[in-house]
């Protein structure tokens, strides 16, 4: 049922890519994310579940659109459910009209009722406050971004609240994103993955537990770039370069909000392992 102005909220499934990507594209401009065939593997072919989200329509045009992706996680120990949030935009028409608001609202009940743990992503500047204020969100921390030279080969035995939990088959789907140019390698302990970045010849890493049956495409890089928080990859002891603020990527600062009673009211961010395999930069 549409509202006093005109808008009618209805849930965003995977079901319309070629509407999605489309809008997506006249916000952000052409991308290899928002082709039709992007939106599909990202929105409809996860192996931890079709993405929840809703939106706004006015008649025949689509106002709005915010999707969450479903993320298989483990939390203070335990396998969890979490929602990725992701995609957001609104047609030039219907700016300034608290759509992103009313359609995040709605996706994080639809994600409760689903049975979903907590809502989670990695914002820039701009949106972290509407996060915080406006959505009751916890901002957990700003993630690491540098050059980390010698990757390691094992984790340190350090405490872990938040953590992606990737198998064969949830690896093996984000390693086919078609926007997305990967490799993959056993170092040591670890199952390690680079993608080429938006800078020249450095490739991001994110380091795994050894993940069954993931192939190994041989040496890794001395050096890469690594965007996130880990606190089994002792940082702090290692040589890390970080980025200057001007070719860091953004969004860079991880945001938090608990949707069972289960989750934890915030995180702690000295316990929080993410990587871009867990928010999707590339």
């Amino acid at each position: 049922m549409a509202a006093s102005d005109g808008i009618e909220i209805i849930p965003a499934g995977p079901d319309r890519p070629h509407t999605h990507a489309a809008m997506l594209a006249q916000v952000f401009g052409p991308s290899e994310k928002f082709t039709a065939k992007a939106i599909a593997w990202r929105y409809r072919d996860n192996p931890a579940g079709a993405v929840v989200g809703a939106d706004a329509w006015s008649g025949e045009t689509l106002a709005a659109h915010y999707v969450t992706c479903p993320a298989q996680m483990t939390l203070e120990g335990r396998p969890a459910r979490g929602l990725l949030s992701l995609n957001t935009a609104t047609h030039p028409d219907f700016q300034g009209k608290g759509l992103f608001t009313r359609l995040a609202e709605a996706t994080y009940a639809a994600g409760a009722d689903q049975g979903f743990d907590f809502v989670f992503g990695v914002a820039n500047a701009n949106s972290t406050p509407g996060f915080i204020r406006k959505l009751g969100f916890q901002l957990v921390a700003p993630l690491a971004a540098g050059a980390l030279v010698n990757p390691p080969r094992g984790f340190e035995p350090e405490p872990v609240q938040l953590a992606g939990a990737w198998d064969a088959r949830t690896l093996s789907w984000r390693l086919a994103n078609p926007g997305g140019r990967y490799r993959i390698a056993r170092r040591g302990e670890l199952t390690a993955v680079w993608a080429r970045t938006h800078l020249p010849i450095v490739d991001c890493a994110a380091f795994l537990p050894q993940v069954a049956e993931a192939p190994d495409q041989g040496a890794p890089p001395r050096m890469s770039l690594f965007i996130g928080l880990d606190p089994r990859l002792g940082l702090d002891r290692r040589i890390f370069l970080p980025l200057p603020e001007r070719l860091r990527p953004s969004p860079l600062n991880l945001i938090y909000r608990p949707l069972s009673a289960q989750a934890p009211k915030a995180l702690e961010a000295a316990q929080v392992a993410i990587s871009f395999l867990d928010f999707d930069p590339y």
